[in-house]
């Protein structure tokens, strides 16, 4: 029977397991050994089942097995959800209770006493929801990269404003929400979730900034979309990232489309568009 659950353990955990999942299951310290001498050790008490490179995902989850109720956090989570970069072979954790963080066999290890309602899952790996993360990592972050942490975890339809002004009312006092604040305030109402890159997403917020009104985001004009469409002004704005030119007969049968249709296009590097955007 024990083996049958084990196996149930390994399929659902991408061939890990942890020393006291192995106790949970009756196990004894000397048969948990005995069992554990052939596979790979990852960190303390926590096993692969397999030989050779472990995946992302398998090294995330590995981390979030060092002890009953560790969620992926920090930087780590960021980098989860998609909306932070990070490389690294230390993974960020955190646990229930309180103290200082601690590094602790590779892993990056912090406390904290409200935890409930922001448990979520990516997959296996019990993590911070998009929300918590931010509010983790907003102290660690400077401006431009808190910005664009936000402005990506909108697109990618992890968080909304509201979502975000909930979870900065239950942390409300703690260093790096002011600055969050802020930002849900200078994009509420933006329809960054219609965005395809976070260069269009600044731009949008270097709109908000000057007071100009918002453009419409990724609309059909005649047969083909655009970027940023100003339907007043009959303004359209292509945000251009390193895949133009590449198809440069293209990028001209939509400037005649839309100019038969009265619109006046204008292009912008998307390295421009964060270069400007003071």
């Amino acid at each position: 029977m024990t083996d049958v659950r084990l196996v149930a353990v390994l399929r659902a955990q991408c061939d890990l397991v942890a020393w006291w999942q192995l106790a949970a299951l009756g196990l004894t310290p000397r048969t948990i050994e005995s069992r554990a001498r052939p596979w790979q050790r990852i960190h303390e008490g926590v096993f692969a089942c397999q030989h050779g490179p472990l995946t992302r995902e398998q090294r995330r989850l590995a981390a979030t097995l060092t002890a009953p109720g560790t969620l992926l956090a920090g930087h780590s989570a960021g980098a989860c959800w998609g909306f932070r970069p990070w490389r690294s072979s230390v993974e960020s954790v955190v646990r229930w209770g309180s103290g200082g963080p601690v590094m602790f066999d590779g892993v990056y290890v912090r406390r904290s006493l409200t935890l409930a309602d922001e448990i979520e899952w990516a997959g296996p790996i019990p993590i911070t929801s998009p929300e918590r993360t931010l509010i983790d990592l907003s102290p660690h972050l400077h401006a431009d990269q808190r910005g664009r942490a936000t402005r990506e975890a909108i697109r990618l339809g992890l968080i909304t404003v509201p979502s975000l002004d909930d979870a900065l009312d239950r942390h409300r006092g703690r260093r790096g929400t002011r600055p969050l604040r802020e930002l849900a305030d200078l994009y509420r109402g933006l329809p960054l979730a219609r965005t395809r890159s976070d260069a269009e997403g600044m731009a949008l917020e270097r709109f908000r900034r000057a007071g100009l009104p918002i453009p419409s985001v990724n609309e059909d004009v005649g047969a083909f979309e655009a970027d940023l469409i100003d339907h007043e002004r009959k303004l359209i704005i292509e945000i251009d990232g390193p895949q133009f030119h590449l198809f440069p007969d293209e990028d001209e049968r939509r400037n005649e489309e839309w100019a038969a249709r009265g619109y006046r296009t204008i292009r912008r590097s998307s390295v421009d568009v964060y270069r400007e955007r003071r």
